[in-house]
């Protein structure tokens, strides 16, 4: 997987942080924001805020297995 930081912006008091993950041909975009800390780096922000993200790109990848298999609805199965 490949990730890129598609936002890193200051809003009020979080930092808000965009990616953008790529599995094979397909993309998933999520943003989360972390409370800022003075004397924090940018690369502490994007650490936290992909910790907070990852459950959700997990469960993404997870469904991927499915997407474009052929569903037989006779049998309730996939072919």
């Amino acid at each position: 997987m490949e990730y890129q930081i598609k936002n890193f912006q200051t809003d009020g008091d979080q930092k808000f942080v965009g990616f953008l993950v790529r599995n094979a041909d397909k993309t998933f975009a999520i943003d989360k924001r972390v409370p800022l800390v003075n004397g924090k780096t940018d690369e502490q922000y994007v650490q936290e805020a992909l910790a907070l993200a990852q459950p959700e790109i997990n469960e993404w990848v997870a469904s991927q297995s499915i997407v474009g298999r052929k569903w037989n609805p006779q049998t309730n199965s996939f072919e």
